[in-house]
C-alpha cells in the first residue's frame, strides 16, 4: 500500500469508503442471484441494499463536509455543462464530487430505493412475508402483482445501468484529471 503524500488529503471518510463498498457487493448479489436460485439470499442482499441506502441518506445530512448532499448537489445546468466540459477532457476538477458525480450519486440512491421497495412489494404479494405482506398479501397466488415483479426488474435493471454509467464516469474523470479515483474510494484520499 503506497503512503500519503503530504499534498493528499482525505475526502471520503471511512463510513462513506465502507457504504461504497458493501453496497457494489449487495446490489450484485441481488442482482445476480435471483430469486429462483436462492430466495433468500436475494431477499437479505436487498435487505442490506435499503439499510445502506437508509444510512447512507441519513450520511448525506449529518457526516462530514464531502459525504454531505449540500456539498456535492448541483443545479441540472452545472451539472449538464460538467458533463460537456468532461467529454471535451477540460472539466474543473472538483475535490468532493463534481455536479456529474453528485448527481450520480442521488440517482443510484433513488433507483436501489425503488429496486428495494418494489422488491419488498414482490415479497409480500408472492410470498406473503415481508414489511409489505399485510398490505401485498391479498395479491398473492393469483398473479395480480405481476405488475410489482415488472418494476422491480425494471429498476434492477436502470440500477445496473446507472452502475456502468458511473464506471465509465468515474474512468473518464480519473483519465481527464490524471488520478486514480477508484484507488481514493478505497483510500480516502485525493490529492489537492
Amino acid at each position: 500500500m503506497e503512503l500519503p503524500n503530504s499534498q493528499d488529503v482525505t475526502v471520503w471518510d471511512p463510513l462513506v469508503r465502507v457504504f461504497h463498498w458493501l453496497l457494489v457487493i449487495a446490489f450484485f448479489i441481488a442482482y445476480f442471484v435471483t430469486e429462483e436460485d436462492y430466495l433468500q439470499v436475494h431477499i437479505w442482499a436487498g435487505y442490506i441494499v435499503l439499510g445502506l441506502v437508509v444510512f447512507r441518506t441519513v450520511w448525506g445530512f449529518v457526516g462530514p463536509k464531502y459525504a454531505r448532499f449540500s456539498n456535492f448537489l448541483y443545479s441540472p445546468a452545472l451539472v449538464l455543462s460538467y458533463l460537456l466540459e468532461l467529454l471535451r477532457l477540460r472539466a474543473r476538477r472538483y475535490l468532493g464530487h463534481s455536479p456529474a458525480g453528485g448527481a450520480m450519486v442521488l440517482l443510484l440512491l433513488l433507483s436501489l430505493l425503488a429496486t428495494t421497495i418494489t422488491g419488498l412489494m414482490v415479497y409480500g404479494a408472492e410470498q406473503s412475508a415481508g414489511p409489505l405482506a399485510g398490505m401485498m398479501g391479498s395479491l398473492a397466488g393469483n398473479g395480480e402483482a405481476e405488475w410489482a415483479e415488472e418494476l422491480h426488474e425494471f429498476f434492477a435493471n436502470l440500477t445496473l445501468g446507472l452502475v456502468i454509467l458511473h464506471i465509465a464516469g468515474v474512468l473518464l474523470a480519473s483519465f481527464s484529471h490524471k488520478e486514480n479515483l477508484a484507488r481514493a474510494m478505497v483510500t480516502g484520499r485525493k490529492r489537492t
